[in-house]
């Protein structure tokens, strides 16, 4: 039935492309009709009635008639049946749990206020509670590339539909690696976003202290889009909410450092081993790869099951825990547990993973990633059946510490085993470099020849000429002193600024090589006549950092406003007018390079 799906595996780009013409009702209306039903795909638990999804059009034609900005107009998505949509069941596939909501998550309300059309809820391990997708009631479900093999959860249902084309994005929620897990099961890509990024309002909670709203989606650039809208501001009613200090890195650098573990454990999955062998050598063609030891981050994820954060999850399945029969037998074990720790054993637990998180830290700060397997390994649905806890356990081996030891991650697409199954790779790192991972994520992507999910669609990069600039930083175009190589490179790069690109000015400007500067440095002024296109760089600085990288540039220099070739303005170096009367007008060199460089060479000729 998927083959007769004209969307099949289209991306976000693609749908909003699409949706600009008059047929994007009937375009919604023929995906609806195509869908197979949840008795028929495990993967959904509830899909919208043509009466919902026409309420839904309706609603946007009126939110666009009053002009108002809709980036996702038209666009379906789907959500994790633990998370809130108005008029909608939300079961976290308990059945005896099951309410109707009624208001929208946060985040699905911003995303329908930004036009996006929701279509269906998901599967999922029942209250969030494994990392394997078998856990519910609804069904277990398969892998998208071989139905023997798990998809991986708890987000399985999202996970599936978003890698077999059905929708560009889906919501899923991580506690453990639940928005990790099946993305790398199904060749996706899964954000896991800073803890508190994301509100966590109308979400039925896991572990609520842990718990994060991921997304998934077939290419990077799609996540960190949806990831705009969901992020755009904190939520004030959701009490671990939290607004980003804007000082983290949005990019990273040409040749990164990236930690990856000296022992890296594969319990006997050659297949899975080879891949990651595979990827390694990938990653070692773009960056440079730091082994570091990991014993401190394995023994933090043994704290999350093994410790009383268990608890966590007893509180949310709450008076439900004293009827067995309503859950799956492996939940109710799971949860059970957690009425066995006293207050005692918690706070030393909680010591204990404050220790582990500050030494994860310092070790991440080193580095501009660490990058792990996303799963050690990868179980058919029948060996699942045998060893439940085991298996699950071994999937968590390089997810569980993250949300412990406040990090972000991004779940990537990676080389596929030798049986045709997908293997991939995780990057994280410290909170808020969550478009720094991007960043990377974006050059991995167009680096592998990998196909869309389990579609036959090939990657395709996005039609953008110029890298968005990332919400909390500042776009800046350096001229002289500033450039990469050049002796005040270093008070950008020690504020976490990240390079963008080398690009030129309009054609307006001229430059100056200043008198009595140490070290040398320029003079740009734009001129109503005889101007020129004068080389520069990129830099997107972080928003708490531009004050004092401003703070510390000494007149006659300043910072204002550049216009670019292109036509982009952006903040850049000025020049007091008064300075460039002793100054070198150097405009013919067309940048501070060339004349450096022949200053060298002359420099060079007289000694």
């Amino acid at each position: 039935m998927q083959t007769q799906i004209e969307t099949l595996g289209w991306t976000l780009e693609q749908w909003q492309l699409a949706q600009q013409d008059d047929q994007g009702w009937q375009r919604l209306q023929a995906l609806l009709s195509a869908l197979p039903s949840p008795a028929e795909d495990p993967a959904w638990i509830d899909l919208a009635s043509f009466n919902e999804l026409h309420l839904q059009w309706q609603q946007l034609q009126e939110l666009r008639a009053a002009g108002e900005s809709l980036p996702l107009l038209g666009v379906p998505f789907a959500i994790k049946d633990n998370i809130d949509a108005a008029g909608w069941p939300t079961t976290a596939a308990c059945p005896a749990f099951s309410y109707t909501a009624t208001e929208d998550a946060t985040v699905v309300a911003r995303l329908k206020a930004a036009g996006a059309v929701l279509i269906g809820k998901t599967n999922l391990d029942q209250f969030a509670t494994g990392l394997v997708g078998t856990r519910s009631p609804y069904g277990a479900v398969p892998n998208a590339f071989d139905p023997a093999y798990v998809s991986g959860g708890s987000s399985s249902g999202s996970a599936s539909v978003v890698a077999r084309g059905l929708v560009p994005f889906a919501l899923g929620t991580d506690t453990a690696g639940s928005g990790r897990v099946p993305a790398g099961f199904n060749n996706i890509v899964g954000l896991k976003p800073t803890r508190g990024w994301f509100s966590n309002k109308g979400v039925v909670p896991a572990c609520r202290s842990l718990d994060c709203v991921s997304v998934f989606a077939l290419t990077v650039d799609d996540a960190v889009q949806v990831s705009h809208i969901l992020g755009a501001e904190q939520d004030l009613d959701d009490a671990f909410s939290r607004r980003s200090p804007q000082s983290a890195a949005v990019g990273m650098p040409e040749r990164p450092r990236l930690a990856i573990p000296a022992q890296l454990e594969f319990f006997g999955d050659t297949a899975m081993q080879a891949a990651f062998e595979q990827a390694r050598s990938e990653l070692a063609s773009l960056a440079e790869l730091v082994e570091i030891d990991f014993t401190p981050f394995s023994e933090l994820a043994a704290l999350l099951y093994q410790g009383p954060w268990v608890a966590e999850r007893t509180h949310a399945v709450g008076a439900l825990l004293a009827q067995p029969d309503a859950m799956d037998p492996v939940v109710h074990a799971i949860v059970s547990q957690g009425q066995a720790y006293t207050a005692l054993e918690s706070f030393a637990a909680e010591y204990r993973r404050q220790e582990l998180a500050r030494c994860i830290q310092l070790q991440l700060q080193q580095v501009d990633a660490l990058v792990v397997p996303t799963s050690p390994t990868l179980r058919t649905l029948a060996a699942m059946q045998q060893e439940p806890l085991l298996y699950n356990a071994q999937f968590g081996t390089y997810t569980n510490f993250t949300n412990l030891a406040d990090l972000c991650a991004l779940a990537l697409p990676a080389p596929f085993r030798s049986d045709g199954l997908p293997a991939g790779i995780t990057l994280i790192a410290n909170a808020w470099q969550d478009f720094a991972l991007a960043d990377f994520g974006r050059r991995w992507q167009q680096q592998l020849p990998l196909p869309l999910g389990a579609t036959d669609q090939a990657f395709k990069p996005a039609a953008v000429t110029s890298k968005p600039v990332a919400p909390g930083a500042v776009r800046v175009a350096v001229v002289g002193a500033h450039l990469r190589g050049m002796p005040l490179n270093f008070q950008l790069t020690t504020r976490q600024a990240s390079f963008v690109e080398a690009t030129q000015t309009a054609p307006e400007y001229r430059l100056y090589a200043l008198a009595n500067t140490t070290p040398p440095k320029p003079g740009l002024a734009r001129v109503a006549e005889k101007g020129a296109s004068i080389l520069v760089e990129l830099w997107d600085v972080p928003l708490a950092n531009f004050g004092a990288f401003v703070a510390e540039i000494p007149e006659p220099l300043g910072i204002g406003n550049l216009l670019l070739q292109d036509g982009r303005s952006v903040k850049g170096f000025i020049c007091e007018p008064l300075a460039l009367c002793s100054a070198q007008d150097i405009t013919h060199f067309g940048g501070w390079r060339a004349y450096i460089a022949d200053l060298k060479k002359s420099q060079e000729t007289l000694v």
